[in-house]
């Protein structure tokens, strides 16, 4: 029934299921479940929506021990850059969890490698290891060198904490819709000493202000101040 055989899934994850219908399950999409036994046979939804919380709870207490100087905003960055879509489609990927997955004859001609396709079959994937294994360091086994693979990348990427723009423009984005921006207040002094005096907007409410021999180094000291509205006191 499966395109592949389903050990050979099991020998690439390190995992050897207990319960194999679980794994069956989770590699079930609905779209294939829908087309037989008129929707009796379990698709994978259920044990996503499980995975998902079990990729969270790892992810976070990962996180939460691994950077014990971090703040809790840093923390929610780097959390949601780890299991946003794009992330957990690559670690699918890479484990060409598309070739294993029941699809119906619509998702099978293309499906395979859609990003939200894979990564509702890689949260499954975790959800089932959880149940089969009842262990959430058994999912860290497996779990945890996509994570530190990613981390490796994002640190490399990472800008240093005194680029006070970036840092800020991170912690806007967290939140769907917000716009920010910075505007020259004044110029002040002779050109060969001018004092540049900037606000930065979050949509039209002013955040933050900052003063500097240049528009950059009044634009940076200006973030400084917004991001104490954002980091924890």
């Amino acid at each position: 029934m499966f395109p592949l055989e389903l050990h050979e899934l099991e020998e690439r994850i390190g995992y050897r299921f207990r319960n194999a219908a679980l794994l069956r399950t989770a590699l079930t999409h609905s779209s294939f479940a829908n087309e037989n036994m008129s929707g009796r046979l379990g698709c994978n939804e259920r044990l996503e929506f499980l995975g998902d919380s079990v990729l969270s709870l790892t992810v976070c207490n990962y996180l939460y021990r691994t950077y014990p100087e971090l703040p809790e905003g840093r923390l929610t960055v780097l959390r949601k850059n780890l299991v946003c879509q794009r992330a957990l489609a690559e670690y699918a990927a890479s484990l060409e969890l598309g070739s294993f997955l029941l699809l119906g004859k619509g998702e099978a001609k293309d499906g395979r490698e859609k990003p939200k396709l894979l990564e509702d079959a890689f949260e499954a994937l975790l959800g089932a290891i959880y149940l089969d294994a009842g262990d959430l360091e058994i999912v860290g086994a497996f779990l945890l060198p996509f994570i530190k693979r990613e981390l490796g990348k994002m640190e490399r990427e990472l800008q240093p904490l005194e680029d006070y723009k970036t840092l800020l423009q991170q912690y806007v984005q967290q939140t769907p819709g917000e716009e920010l921006r910075y505007e020259l207040v004044s110029e002040e002094g002779p050109d060969n000493a001018k004092i540049f005096s900037v606000r930065v907007l979050v949509n039209s409410n002013c955040f933050g202000a900052g003063k500097g021999s240049s528009k950059k180094e009044a634009e940076q000291n200006a973030a400084r101040e917004a991001l104490k509205l954002y980091l924890p006191k």
